[in-house]
């Protein structure tokens, strides 16, 4: 996979360039991403809001797929998103881990872990992704 995948994110304006994620690795093997805990990322009780988890989840696994399949022809979409929270977190950064669990024909399937500063599991994610054939534009 090419280097300019992590140059290139997150793309300005986006979600992910809003909320502060950065993606740190990607590859066949697996992904490796993170945020800072800041108030773009919190409830109004001061701790990391669930949607932040289940939005790095997604995007992280969605870019990682859709730069191993577009060889092929094919791009990844969002089919499912599972995502269950374990531990509370307010400083520091929110780190996670993505390892692919299925790589079929038709979908690819993501386990996610999110850890805390001090490597306490926050988070799992478990996301599923549709293989489509890639749109031209």
């Amino acid at each position: 996979m090419e280097d300019s995948l992590l140059l290139d994110h997150p793309v300005a304006g986006t979600l992910d360039d809003v909320l502060g994620f950065e993606l740190l690795e990607a590859s066949a093997d697996g992904a490796r991403a993170r945020f800072q805990v800041r108030d773009r990322v919190c409830q109004p009780a001061g701790i990391v809001h669930g949607g932040a988890y289940a939005a790095l989840a997604e995007s992280m696994v969605s870019i990682t797929t859709n730069a191993l399949v577009a060889e092929d022809g094919q791009g990844a979409l969002g089919q499912a998103n599972n995502t269950s929270f374990l531990r509370p977190v307010n400083e520091g950064f929110v780190s996670a881990e993505a390892h692919p669990r299925h790589r079929g024909r038709a979908t690819w399937v993501w386990d996610v872990e999110f850890v805390d500063d001090n490597g306490r599991l926050c988070a799992v994610s478990r996301v599923t992704l549709a293989l489509r054939p890639a749109q031209g534009g």
